[in-house]
């Protein structure tokens, strides 16, 4: 298994690691429900770094990721990150990333850690128009600072202010004393914060100077699991479980980040257009457990009838809520916000709502 730059403070703070994404990844440290908590009112840290990173350089840069992703890359100025996803031939999704925009010519695309290689190979098999590719993601490490004292915490390590820094922004300026930092202001857990990419010799400075400025602050790290609960509680969607090869954007909720703009000619649009204008027979939805129980991945959801409905993509007990929440695909009859359902657990049919995301709502905005 890969290390990350970050590995031997994982075992020194008693992290439980697992292999994730053919690296050596921590699970959780002092709990999930501790850490997740953490996150949402306080600040924490997760290591992040087997996460991909893919340049695309050149003047066929922007016709390349115009070509291979859904939103629409034109409306990127430097600066701005753009969330989107590799549409398939077939009309389900490759995997879903981020665009980060440097200059005209110039972008870093982060992709899933499982799916580094797969997207490597579709880029270059799209690459018909001679941009430079560049795999990167075994040059860089990634930590994500989350929770709402996220911004007084890197405060203290940066001259930059980051409070000029809006959501879905980055710099890349100095921070811990590192010269080359991308400071983005982003994160998968809904509690606001920034995530960090350096290179992997200056991993090592940057967590050190981390904890230092955050013993005060009750800075702990956190894995996973917590990741998990924390995209989870807001909604997001998690490749291989909510989003795959076999489920569109439109079926997935996604049609916010997929832009049938003119000019906006990416691969399979004309099927998923349709896809828009006919109907879909299935959707993604969220719902909430009316009874205690836990509802898992592949639970079956069905009507009120005990008829197979869907199936549950992802699903955990809420720390901050204490019930029952999930996602799943149902048939469309079924996806309006209010619905009844029930979730298969154990021999018994729970009682669930259809509801609309995010679960937890924050005590107050995001900026």
């Amino acid at each position: 298994m890969k290390k990350t730059a970050f590995n031997k403070y994982h075992h020194e703070l008693g992290g439980k690691m697992v292999p994730f994404a053919s690296f050596e990844m921590p699970v959780e440290y002092a709990g999930v429900r501790q850490e997740h908590i953490n996150v949402r009112e306080n600040v924490g840290v997760f290591d992040v770094s087997h996460m991909g990173e893919i340049w695309i350089k050149g003047p066929a840069s922007i016709d390349l990721i115009q070509k291979l992703t859904s939103n629409d890359i034109r409306l990127l100025e430097p600066g701005k990150i753009q969330y989107t996803c590799f549409p398939n031939h077939q009309g389900g999704i490759v995997d879903d990333l981020l665009v980060y925009c440097y200059e005209k010519d110039k972008c870093l695309l982060v992709v899933n850690a499982s799916n580094v290689e797969k997207d490597y190979n579709w880029i270059l098999e799209q690459n018909q128009m001679g941009a430079e590719v560049e795999n990167a993601s075994d040059q860089i490490s990634q930590l994500a600072v989350q929770g709402p004292n996220a911004r007084a915490l890197l405060q203290k390590l940066t001259p930059i202010d980051l409070s000029d820094i809006p959501y879905y922004n980055f710099v890349t300026g100095e921070l811990a004393g590192v010269k080359e930092v991308i400071i983005s202001n982003s994160g998968y857990t809904g509690a606001g914060g920034f995530e960090l990419y350096m290179y992997n010799e200056d991993g090592n400075q940057v967590w050190e100077s981390l904890f230092k400025a955050g013993k005060e602050m009750g800075l702990e790290p956190a894995g996973l699991a917590a990741r998990d609960t924390l995209r989870l509680e807001m909604g997001f969607c998690l490749y291989g479980n909510d989003i795959d090869e076999n489920t569109s954007p439109i079926e997935a909720g996604l049609g916010w980040i997929t832009k049938f703009t003119e000019g906006n000619n990416f691969i399979n649009r004309t099927s998923l257009e349709q896809q828009k204008s006919n109907g879909i027979k299935k959707r993604l939805v969220a719902f909430e457990l009316m009874e205690r129980g836990i509802p898992r991945q592949h639970y079956p959801i069905l009507d009120l009838d005990g008829n197979i409905i869907g199936e549950v993509t992802s699903g955990t007990m809420s720390p901050m809520l204490n019930k029952g929440i999930g996602m799943g695909y149902v048939d469309v009859q079924h996806a309006t916000k209010g619905s009844e359902i029930r979730i298969g657990i154990r021999n018994k049919h729970i009682s669930a709502t259809v509801v609309k995301p995010p679960f937890y709502k924050l005590p107050v905005k995001l900026k």
